[in-house]
């Protein structure tokens, strides 16, 4: 009697929805477009320099997050090179952000870094030599640089920082060994013979292609010894400089490491890039726990994101590896774009970079139904989506994902269990080849 009652009660105070309020309801949870436009926040430019009230809700995201990994769907579009530099800007300047790490040597990085700390050289001339060849080489990445600079210039107390978190190719020469052997000289001369011996035929690697032709036993060999070099440096006494020189140090044995894949193991890759993405998260969380500084991360989609679009040859990414050290410090950003074109490849390693372009999305693709936003860009935080928007992003189906080689097949992607927050563009263009 007594359930009867409360079921009874509940069936009378319950309020009664008008037949106009179930049918809206019904057709938000047949189409999801309709809770996407709830979620949705205009993105009202995708160029640096502009007024920045359209990525307050973004700041709001990304919260206290430490490191916020932002991807990009193609390695050659305009607007994913130059929101990069506008969301930089913004979390420095109202996010206290101090660094901005790329896909792209240690070694590198730590060049153009001394640039936009010192002013000291030319920053066309500086992208030309450390970032020929690779997807970076872009006038959107001089801008980048030269904004760095010039914001260090005008705060000479709070500099910003550019860290190259990826491995050594396509060399590591005997300038950066040097910022190893320097500072055992320095330091710790006992230790400097056998830190020369462990580096004798690795030093330098001036070819990452020739270097592969080594035999693997020597290859094996030389990775194991760049290994022995960075755990002495680790256990020499000292303090700051040795930190440094010992991050130096692991950075080679991460490159020689993975230049010891075996190219005749059908699981020779997939390892090698597990090797890859586990450095470039490692490189990462050292800077951000060595300085203390808040980081941006800016790589292809498929490295931060928390899940692979490609378990085959990509098993695990840099974002799963800092989702495990940083917990939710870690908060990745990925990119859509409905149509466009961008600057790719023929064959991966071989060739030059041309613009390719590719039509409207296709029906079924998440693309496509992102494009029916009432907004033309925006972005999302898939965390916090009304439920039929969380049950539409938690779902796989066909996302493009363009990196150094086109034609290649859209992936199976659940954009809500590989980012905590999406931005989509109606339209891109391909980024500008450096000047």
């Amino acid at each position: 009697m007594v359930a009867a009652a409360v079921v009874l009660t509940g069936a009378v105070l319950a309020p009664v929805a008008s037949p106009a309020f179930a049918a809206e309801t019904a057709t938000a949870w047949r189409d999801p477009v309709w809770s996407l436009d709830r979620a949705a926040h205009p993105l009202r430019s995708t160029e640096p320099g502009r007024n920045t009230a359209d990525l307050r809700a973004l700041g709001g995201m990304i919260g206290d997050a430490k490191v916020v990994g932002l991807g990009e769907a193609t390695h050659g579009s305009h607007e994913f090179f130059t929101m990069k530099e506008r969301v930089f800007r913004y979390l420095v300047e109202e996010k206290g952000f101090r660094a901005f790490a790329l896909e792209l040597s240690w070694s590198a990085g730590l060049e153009i870094d001394e640039y936009v700390q010192s002013g000291h050289g030319d920053a066309r001339e500086l992208a030309k030599r450390t970032l020929a060849g690779s997807p970076w080489d872009r006038e959107e990445f001089v801008s980048l640089i030269r904004w760095m600079r010039d914001y260090n210039r005008a705060h000479p107390g709070r500099t910003v920082h550019f860290v190259g978190d990826d491995l050594g190719a396509p060399s590591v020469n005997d300038a950066f060994f040097a910022r190893i052997t320097d500072y055992v000289r320095q330091h710790h001369p006992e230790a400097l013979p056998r830190l020369e011996r462990l580096y004798t035929g690795l030093r330098p690697i001036d070819d990452a292609f020739a270097y592969l032709r080594k035999p693997l036993d020597e290859r094996l060999r030389l990775a194991t010894q760049a290994e022995e070099a960075q755990k002495l440096i680790e256990g020499l006494s000292g303090a700051d400089a040795r930190d440094w020189a010992g991050q130096h140090a692991r950075f080679v044995a991460q490159t020689a490491r993975f230049l010891a894949v075996d190219l005749a193991d059908p699981n020779g890759l997939p390892a090698a890039q597990i090797l890859r993405d586990r450095a470039m998260a490692q490189n990462v969380a050292w800077w951000q726990r060595r300085t203390g500084h808040k980081v941006l991360l800016s790589a292809h989609n498929g490295h931060v994101s928390y899940v692979t679009d490609n378990p085959g040859l990509y098993p695990k990414t840099q974002g799963a590896f800092l989702r495990e050290t940083l917990g939710r410090d870690y908060l990745p950003i990925g990119f859509s774009f409905d149509r466009g074109s961008f600057l790719s490849k023929d064959k991966a390693l071989e060739g030059e970079w041309k613009r390719f372009s590719v039509p409207a999305a296709p029906s079924g693709s998440n693309e496509h139904t992102l494009d029916q936003v009432r907004f033309e860009d925006f972005y999302l935080d898939v965390r916090t989506a009304p439920p039929s928007a969380r049950t539409w992003l938690d779902t796989a189906r066909p996302t493009r994902t363009i990196g150094t080689q086109f034609p290649v097949d859209p992936a199976a992607i659940s954009l809500g269990r590989s980012y905590d927050v999406v931005i989509h563009l109606h339209d891109v263009r391909q980024a500008d080849l450096r000047r």
